[in-house]
């Protein structure tokens, strides 16, 4: 005689992979001395280290590129080469494209070849930048290979920067925010070397060679810290996870999987566990057969079951972070419409010393450490909720910062007035301007996969990473315009 007991409705497999997810939790090494937390922080430092050297030395390029002369009594301005626009824009354009290329792209090359050989390739570009600091060159040639340079550079950085976010997504969550917190401080890391530079007193020529030379030590201790990384044990637990051969997990889910299969052979697909009375007779002589009712409703539900966990399309996903989409891609869109194309080009009103300082102070590092502090705070404050009409609205008011940065002390200037001319103001407007931009961002970014399932989030993560790129080329295209109207 058999007794039949029905299952849950929800597979057994969902409970094993839960238990064998917390036994890999007890078991999982320590990160003993914060190695690899200390070594995604600088992988995280890395990749943006090509955007920011190249934007906080924005004075040396226009100084070697906008060559001027006396004509008359007055400055003659042989040729403008809008140095921040084209900047902004080659920079930001291989994110987005490699970004639309990411599944072709990292599919094909192994991780390996895609972070050391972007690394690599990051460090040739920066020893050629900071090689040319020494060579005289026509301007046009020199701008022509200097826009190539930020392209190249660019690109590797964001094969560079996908493939590592992939890699600190297979660790526990803190460390994608150690990586984070990285990138934030890597504006810093470059306005601190250009202050330092400047500080040295002396010569231009020497300053930008010490200022390029940074980067390249940089990419060295970057490259290092990924060659170094799978040695440490708390990273070979995580890293090596998905390819390790564990005959206490798979072995156990093959054979439940087997187990289920030939379930559904023998009629049983409702997902029913068969026990055997004590007795003589043999499960052939005393099994009964189900009707053709309730193997049908068993399948039905089975479908029921493998829909739920059946990820949903993009369309359906992007239906769900619409909201959250649209906020990444304008935050990004106002913010690189006038920084650093606009910014870069305000003056201090108190020309002598601290006129070398005011754009690295003012400008960059003010920018940095506020935009860095705006994400930070999102950890103890995140208003509004996902949820409210009120944060779309907040994000859209930040459009007003455009015109309040346009009419700051912008030199040189073709229509619009100069209305805030102190330096306080455009610190404050700066400010304001840098902190909502971080702030912003990081709940967009973060609100959007909490708007889904969770087998959905990873796709909510890919695509809030494809309009925040977006975002960056819209800005980066609108900044050229709005350059022109100041």
């Amino acid at each position: 005689m058999q007794l039949t007991f029905p299952l849950p409705c929800c597979p057994s497999s969902f409970i094993r992979t839960s238990y064998i997810r917390m036994k890999e939790r007890t078991d999982a090494p320590q990160d003993r001395g914060c190695l690899v937390g200390i070594s995604f922080f600088i992988l995280g430092l890395g990749t943006l280290l090509p955007w920011n050297f190249f934007m906080t030395a924005s004075l040396y390029f226009q100084g070697r590129l906008n060559t001027t002369e006396w004509s008359n009594g007055t400055v003659v301005v042989h040729k403008e080469y809008y140095f921040n626009n084209w900047m902004t824009l080659l920079s930001q354009l291989p994110l987005l494209l490699f970004t639309l290329l990411n599944s072709f792209l990292y599919q094909r090359i192994s991780e390996a070849m895609r972070i050391a050989g972007s690394l690599v390739f990051i460090l040739l570009l920066f020893i050629l930048t900071a090689v040319l600091v020494k060579v005289p060159m026509e301007e046009d040639r020199f701008f022509s290979v200097t826009m190539a340079t930020i392209w190249f550079i660019n690109s590797f950085g964001a094969v560079l920067q996908g493939s590592l976010f992939g890699l600190v997504g297979l660790l526990p969550q803190k460390y994608s925010t150690i990586f984070m917190s990285g990138q934030g401080l890597a504006g810093t890391f470059a306005a601190i070397a250009m202050l330092l530079a400047i500080a040295s007193d002396t010569d231009s020529e020497t300053a930008a060679l010490g200022y390029f030379i940074t980067p390249c030590v940089g990419t060295v201790v970057t490259l290092l810290s990924y060659v170094l990384l799978p040695r440490w044990e708390f990273a070979q637990y995580y890293l090596n996870k998905n390819s390790k051969y564990e005959p206490g997990t798979t072995d156990e889910l093959l054979k439940e999987s087997s187990t289920v299969e030939n379930g559904k052979l023998n009629g049983h697909a409702n997902g029913s566990v068969t026990i055997s009375t004590v007795s003589g007779s043999s499960p052939a002589e005393d099994e009964v057969e189900p009707s053709p009712d309730e193997t049908k409703q068993a399948f039905l539900s089975l479908e029921q079951v493998e829909r739920r966990q059946a990820k949903a399309s993009v369309i359906e996903v992007l239906k769900k972070i619409k909201v959250m989409a649209f906020c990444v891609t304008f935050v990004f869109t106002v913010t690189l419409s006038v920084f650093p194309a606009v910014t870069a080009d305000v003056r201090t009103l108190y020309p002598g010393k601290w006129e070398r300082f005011f754009l690295s102070v003012c400008c960059f590092l003010m920018f940095n450490l506020c935009d860095w502090f705006g994400r930070t705070i999102t950890t103890f404050i995140r208003w509004p909720c996902k949820e409210s009409r009120l944060f779309p609205a907040l994000v859209v008011s930040r459009v007003v910062f455009i015109p309040l940065l346009m009419l700051c002390n912008v030199q040189a200037r073709s229509f619009l007035p100069v209305f805030f001319a102190h330096d306080g103001a455009f610190v404050t407007i700066m400010a304001l301007f840098s902190v909502s931009s971080g702030y912003f961002v990081c709940l967009s970014m973060s609100y959007a996969p909490q708007l889904v399932e969770p087998k959905d989030a990873e796709t909510a993560g890919a695509l809030m990473t494809f309009f925040l790129a977006l975002g960056l080329s819209i800005g980066a295209a609108l900044s050229f315009p709005l350059r022109a109207l100041v």
